[in-house]
This record gives C-alpha cells, sequence and structure tokens, in this order.
C-alpha cells in the first residue's frame, strides 16, 4: 500500500480509500453483515487505514457494521463520515454526529463531511455549527462531498475544508476542469468516488453479460442507459485492448488512471468482495505507460461527448 498527507495536516491515508455505501444494504444488493466484516479486515491487513460512511448508507447500518469491525482498532484507521443534506440545520448536525458516533462507537471521527449541498439551509448555518463541534473534538477535520467549485470556494470563506468528495472516473470528468487544480493549489486533498462508475468500469456490463434488474437504484441513472452504454463501449474496448496486453482486470486499470492525475489524494472503492478488494488494491503502484493514458484519455472524451 501506498499513502499520502491527508490535506494540510499530518495525517496519512492510503492511496485506496475503503468505501462503505455497499454495506449499508437498502440500494445495493447486500451480501450480510458478516462477509462484509471480513472484507474490512482484509482491506486492513493489505494497508488500508482510510474508511468512508454516512449516515445515509442503509440509515445508519454501514457506520454500525464499520464500527463493530474496528473496534479496537481507532488508532490505526482514518475514519470519514457524513451529515445527510436534510440535516444541515445547526441542531440536526449536532444531532447527526452524536448518532454516528454512537453507531461507529467513537468518540470523534476524522473527518465530517456535508454529504450534499443543501440550498434551502445557509450553509454560512451549517459550516458555524461544524466549527463548533470541530472545536469541541468530536471531529477533527471538515469535508464536503458533491459540491461545485462556487459552493467549495463558499464553504471556504467561512473555515478550513481539508477534502472534497466527488464523482470522478474515466466516466465522470468534471472535476478537472476547476476543482482538481484549485484544490491542489489550496492543498485540499480531492477524494474520487464512483472510481469505477458503479461497475460499468469492471466490464461486466459489456463482456460479463451482466444484466441491471429493472429494481436496481442504478438503470435509470445517466451512465447506465442503453444507449449510453452502447456509447460507453468504444472506451470499454479501448480499455479492454490495454488490460490484456498487460494482464490486468478492468477495474484495475479505471483506478490505475485515477492515480495518474495530478492532485487526486485517494480513490473510494467500495466492495462486499474480498476478490475484488484485491483487485482494487492492486492498481497502487501501477505505472502505465504514457501512450495508454493518452489512449483512455482521448476515448474518453471522445465517448464522453458522446453521452453528453
Amino acid at each position: 500500500m501506498e499513502y499520502t498527507i491527508f490535506g494540510k495536516t499530518d495525517s496519512k491515508i492510503s492511496r485506496i480509500s475503503f468505501g462503505c455505501w455497499e454495506m449499508g444494504g437498502t440500494q445495493w444488493e447486500h451480501t450480510s453483515d458478516e462477509i462484509n466484516t471480513q472484507a474490512i479486515y482484509r482491506a486492513l491487513d493489505k494497508g488500508i487505514n482510510s474508511f468512508d460512511t454516512a449516515e445515509g448508507y442503509g440509515d445508519g447500518h454501514s457506520e454500525e457494521v464499520l464500527g463493530r469491525a474496528l473496534e479496537g482498532k481507532r488508532n490505526e484507521v482514518f475514519v470519514a463520515t457524513k451529515v445527510a443534506p436534510k440535516n444541515l440545520r445547526a441542531q440536526d448536525v449536532r444531532k447527526s454526529i452524536t448518532n454516528s458516533l454512537k453507531r461507529l462507537r467513537m468518540d470523534h471521527v476524522d473527518l465530517y463531511y456535508i454529504h450534499w449541498p443543501n440550498k434551502d439551509i445557509p450553509l454560512e448555518e451549517t459550516m458555524g455549527e461544524l466549527l463548533k463541534i470541530q472545536k469541541e473534538g468530536l471531529i477533527r477535520h471538515i469535508g464536503v462531498s458533491n459540491f461545485s467549485i462556487s459552493q467549495l470556494k463558499e464553504a471556504l470563506s467561512f473555515g478550513r475544508i481539508e477534502a472534497i468528495q466527488n464523482e470522478y472516473s474515466l466516466l465522470q470528468r468534471d472535476i478537472e476542469a476547476e476543482i482538481l487544480p484549485f484544490c491542489k493549489n489550496e492543498s485540499i486533498s480531492v477524494m474520487s468516488y464512483s472510481s469505477i462508475a458503479k461497475g460499468i468500469l469492471t466490464g461486466a456490463f459489456h463482456f460479463g453479460g451482466t444484466k441491471l434488474k429493472e429494481n436496481d437504484f442504478r438503470a435509470p441513472r445517466r451512465l447506465f442507459l442503453p444507449d449510453h452504454l452502447e456509447k460507453e463501449k468504444e472506451l470499454l474496448d479501448a480499455m479492454k485492448e490495454i488490460a490484456d496486453r498487460i494482464h490486468i482486470p478492468l477495474s484495475q486499470l479505471a483506478i490505475g488512471w485515477l492515480f495518474s492525475k495530478p492532485g487526486l489524494t485517494s480513490a473510494l472503492v467500495g466492495t462486499q468482495s474480498e476478490k475484488h478488494l484485491m483487485e482494487n488494491i492492486n492498481a497502487v503502484g501501477l505505472t502505465l505507460p504514457p501512450q495508454d493514458l493518452a489512449i483512455l484519455d482521448k476515448v474518453s472524451v471522445k465517448v464522453l461527448a458522446a453521452i453528453g
């Protein structure tokens, strides 16, 4: 495992962060708490020290599973959770962090995100309460998630933001234009989520025969629309040619591409499978030839233009 400095702090976090959305159940097809706990143990064994959850993942169930798994290991890990957009009033923020800490069985979290902005609740109110609970030691650092560059700058006008977590992959590159360079200049950590585009970049939907069930939450999403999946095949074909040539899984290639981008701190990857976890971890240290990176960039831009 490789580690990198988190923001302007003296903390070091793993380049792969374990995303705990799936283990909450609800939207994702759930395996079992026991299987997910074993995946967490395996991640720890392989050097992952950064874990990411939220009160909204399974209505707190993800936090409960993670908290039980990390008991006795608090000093070895960097734990992030998030407050839901409906809970951004000052009194609700305090209630949310209190409940999250109970579920996590911890007296503080290392990073506390605003999960999504809420245009109906002033950011100044939310940030004011976050700064108070930070001073009290309930959270060490404040982060934002799914924020635009203007929203990030507004948050910074009230206090230090140590990290931003936005969607970033070969099929979602919006943050490259402004957020990545701004955060690099301001020493704000950038954490990517949906690093393998909710499974598309594993090749499962193009080469593995996987079909979405009608009730799958991904079905109506932009990248999973049938005509968009068809247009995305050009990128998956290019990825497969490279991955087959250097004998690695597609998911590993997708994460390795992310690590080639200046300014990315850690890639969040969620899984309930130890096999997939090991494939993801092996992306750390992967050095892709410039010509392959150029091909992926070019085809990715072309496909993104096609799907809009």
